[in-house]
C-alpha cells in the first residue's frame, strides 16, 4: 500500500499520539500548540507579517511551525525551492521549519510522521526520548 498525502488532520493525530504531549491553545486565538515537557514542537500559528502570498500580501492563514534538531536540518528542508517548507527572518536562529496546512498533501503521511516524531524527540528530555526510542527499536 503506498503512502497517502498528508493533511491537517495527520499533523494533529501524529503530534497527539506522541509519549507526554500536551495540547494547549494559544493565548490570542486558541491557535493549538503541542508540548512535551512544557516545551512545543508543533505550533499552529495565526497569520502574522512574516509570511504572506506574495502576490497579494496577505497573510497566510494556515502556517504551522515544526521542531528540527539542527539548522542543518533546517537548512536540508526549506534549501529547496520546490519544497513546501520555508522559514522567514522571524525564524532566523530559531531550529524550527514553516509549512502551509495547504501544501502538505505534498508529503506523504510517513514522511510528516518521522518530521514530527523528530521535532518531539528534539524537544523531549533525554529520557523520555531514550524510553520512546527503545520502544520504537531504535
Amino acid at each position: 500500500m503506498g503512502d497517502r498525502p498528508a493533511t491537517e488532520a495527520d499533523v494533529h493525530e501524529i503530534a497527539a499520539a506522541m509519549p507526554h504531549v500536551s495540547r494547549v491553545e494559544g493565548p490570542k486565538a486558541g491557535n493549538p500548540i503541542y508540548q512535551v515537557g512544557g516545551k512545543s514542537f508543533v505550533f499552529f500559528r495565526t497569520p502574522r507579517p512574516d509570511a504572506f502570498d506574495p502576490d497579494t500580501g496577505e497573510r497566510y492563514p494556515d502556517v504551522i511551525v515544526i521542531w528540527v534538531e539542527s539548522e542543518a536540518d533546517k537548512l536540508a528542508l526549506v534549501q529547496d525551492p520546490g519544497s513546501p517548507f520555508f522559514t522567514t527572518e522571524h525564524f532566523d536562529g530559531h531550529l524550527s521549519v514553516l509549512v502551509r496546512a495547504g501544501r502538505l498533501g505534498e508529503l506523504g503521511v510517513a514522511e510528516l510522521r518521522e518530521l514530527i516524531q523528530d521535532a518531539w524527540l528534539s524537544r523531549a528530555s533525554k529520557r523520555r526520548a531514550e524510553a520512546w526510542l527503545a520502544e520504537q527499536g531504535r
